[in-house]
């Protein structure tokens, strides 16, 4: 089968045409797509590449890793206070497998569907390792995006959902958390929701810290976590208390948002409807560097996350 057989069976399903901000003027099939930008919006576009055995298992499913490819790249979005559009896909493959493509096409329509996302274009070729790219663009009001660089002393520090699900599942492949690894949530409606009140944010892909130093960095600050605090899952309740910590601060693969906020915005956003809880970590500080503290007294931890190039 040729490149554009694969194209055209698998990825070229009919784009959105409507006349809102999830319009598509030209999807697949040009040589580029054409889109129209709404009104006084910033476009704000991103890009992950999964490689398999490095960032997913060789067994996993195809249609997890089609609903992950997209789904990490939505998170990426998420973290600007963005609302997501589209995506692009660059698709490397050893062989051609119908069974796999179709299992792999359909998870990754699955995940655009659920948040409203169209494919608009890509490429495919041959490689002797999967490798998959996705790019997404989304839309924010010009100068709304919330970034890493903003974030003020004495803010504090949230997390959404739990951290450390993944990293004990990639240890415990089969148990019911997999699927925490397997099909993360963007959490691209509260992302929208921080927009004007969190001070800075990312999301959770390396690590809970070592995500967070990059807005410390950005910022020129310091913060102090609370370890009691943090949002650990009833199943790591099992695990020696280091390690439930760790996977939760250095596990990664989370896709969690992580953000600072003022107090009076912190009440704000408890006042609106939420569709996943949020739990204070944290206080930035004026001391550079990241602290833990644990009943009052300073814990000395150290963590590594995620690396790309380990």
């Amino acid at each position: 089968m040729a490149e554009f057989s694969i194209i055209d069976t698998y990825f070229n399903r009919q784009t959105v045409t409507s006349n809102d901000g999830n319009a598509v003027d030209l999807g697949v099939g040009d040589d580029s797509a054409l889109l129209t930008p709404p009104p006084n919006q910033q476009l704000v576009i991103c890009a992950d590449t999964l490689v398999a055995g490095r960032h997913f298992p060789l067994d996993t499913s195809p249609h997890a890793i089609g609903w992950k490819s997209v789904a990490v790249n939505l998170s990426d979005i998420a973290a600007m206070g963005a609302k997501p559009h589209s995506i692009l896909l660059a698709l490397s493959l050893p062989q051609i497998d119908h069974d796999w493509l179709k299992g792999f096409s359909q998870g990754l329509y699955d995940c655009c569907d659920q948040f409203g996302v169209s494919l608009i274009g890509g490429d495919t070729t041959q490689s002797p390792h999967l490798t998959l790219s996705v790019t997404a663009l989304g839309w924010i009001e010009s100068g709304q995006a919330v970034t890493r660089s903003g974030a003020q002393i004495d803010d504090y520090i949230c997390v959404s959902g739990h951290v450390g699900d993944a990293a004990f599942a990639l240890q415990h492949l089969g148990h019911a958390l997999q699927k925490r690894l397997d099909y993360p949530t963007p959490r691209c409606q509260l992302g929208q929701q921080l927009k004007g009140l969190a001070s800075s944010m990312i999301d959770v892909s390396d690590g809970l810290a070592q995500d967070l130093g990059h807005i410390l960095k950005a910022s020129d600050v310091g913060a102090q976590i609370q370890l009691d605090q943090l949002p650990i899952s009833e199943a790591l309740r099992i695990l020696p208390q280091e390690k439930q910590w760790h996977h939760a601060l250095a596990g990664g693969d989370d896709y969690e948002l992580c953000f600072t906020i003022s107090a009076q915005n912190y009440h704000r956003l408890l006042q609106q409807q939420l569709d996943i809880n949020i739990t204070m970590i944290g206080q930035i500080t004026k001391q550079k560097g990241l602290t833990f503290e644990l009943d009052g007294a300073h814990y000395p931890l150290q963590f590594h996350g995620y690396q790309h190039f380990a």
